[in-house]
């Protein structure tokens, strides 16, 4: 029997989940993770990953735009409405939470398949969140200051927000050059960041998680774009991302009976089962608990953190920043920056908490990031 197109998108969707579940769990591939090693350890190996991935599906995605296969005119993340509010304030919303639950949107689903209870929690507070500020009460929040701040980029001539666009305008190049040159600078930059450092260049785990990664980011134009394709009943452009998929899950269990099953939610499935079957083939499968009531409120925290923030930047560590920037978008970029500054943020102030008052852990945080001067008598930074 034929698989309808929707179903046959969806069991693409769930393969590819399953894939990137168990390249993260084989190569430890975790966005604030890399963000850790950065900040605490001076090592950029998997920050030089992620970006190895990003750059991947920039030039990958790119290409399939450029001769095309792929029309990614009206998505979300090129839409001429510059929604600077939600890519810079969601985005540091987002980077805090993750780092308060121990992980992003991905790192938190690979986590609940090989049995980690405290990424549970994390993943229900996160969809619980991301689905109310979609459609529920804090919708009304998000609408008021997100959307109601956006920059309309189509009033003073833009068509969208993307990169190329901005260099086309700015240059006078053509549509097609300003795309080729976006991309060198853009796709081609970032895979030489990654290949110039020799620790990364010997690290086949970082470079396989990278590669693996951006493919399959391009990979999620293919299935919705293409395959996906019907004259009768399209199924919508979607990329890889996971933060509103991860709250569409829950609704869709909810609702079973009334509810249709999609890419993204297929995609968070997959996830899980992959994830799952990794940890039981390799016997790591563990339950872990929460260590103590701060434990639980940090994660919970997190988890909503990153539901509320995910939405109002539109998307997750994967979702703006290795599928949204394979748009060229600028808006994109804007909130990767902003996810990486609020992980960073928050990784030092919980190493100056140890020792001092909240206050005080924020002048030293702000202090070394040169937001501010240093203050007198101040901790020698790590």
């Amino acid at each position: 029997m034929e698989l309808q197109t929707t179903h046959l998108v969806a069991w693409l969707g769930f393969i590819g989940g399953a894939i990137f579940a168990v390249t993260v769990n084989k190569t430890h591939f975790c966005s604030m993770g890399s963000i850790s090693d950065w900040i605490n350890m001076d090592s950029k190996v998997r920050f030089r990953s992620w970006m190895l991935a990003a750059g991947i599906a920039v030039v990958a995605t790119q290409a399939l735009v450029l001769t095309g296969v792929v029309d990614l005119s009206g998505i979300m993340y090129l839409t001429p409405n510059f929604l600077w509010f939600g890519y810079i304030f969601g985005g540091l919303l987002f980077g805090i939470g993750m780092t308060l639950g121990s992980g992003c949107g991905q790192k938190t689903l690979t986590r609940v398949g090989t049995g980690n209870l405290k990424s549970l929690v994390v993943l229900l507070m996160l969809g619980f969140t991301a689905y109310m500020t979609l459609r529920g009460v804090t919708a009304l929040f998000r609408i008021a200051t997100v959307e109601g701040t956006a920059i309309d980029l189509g009033a003073a001539g833009f068509q969208d927000q993307s990169v190329a666009t901005f260099i086309s305008r700015a240059t006078g190049l053509g549509n097609t050059a300003a795309v080729i040159l976006s991309t060198l600078v853009i796709g081609v930059g970032l895979i030489w960041y990654a290949f110039k450092d020799s620790a990364f260049r010997g690290n086949f785990n970082a470079i396989l998680a990278g590669m693996v990664i951006g493919l399959l980011a391009m990979g999620a134009w293919i299935v919705t774009g293409v395959i996906g394709y019907d004259d009768f009943e399209p199924v919508p452009l979607e990329g890889l991302t996971f933060i509103s998929p991860t709250g569409n899950t829950i609704n869709y269990l909810m609702t079973y009976t009334g509810s249709t099953i999609n890419f993204g939610i297929a995609l968070v499935f997959g996830m899980l089962a992959g994830s799952l079957v990794y940890a039981l083939v390799t016997r790591s499968f563990r339950i872990e608990y929460f260590s103590s009531r701060a434990d639980l409120v940090n994660h919970l925290v997190g988890g909503a953190l990153m539901g509320f923030g995910g939405v109002l930047s539109l998307g997750c560590t994967i979702g703006q920043g290795v599928t949204g920037v394979s748009t060229l978008s600028l808006g994109s970029l804007v909130a990767l920056f902003s996810i990486i500054a609020g992980s960073a943020l928050t990784m030092k102030m919980q190493y100056y908490m140890i020792d001092e008052s909240f206050a005080r852990s924020l002048r030293l945080t702000l202090a070394d990031f040169k937001l501010l001067p240093a203050p007198r008598n101040a901790s020698t930074s790590s």
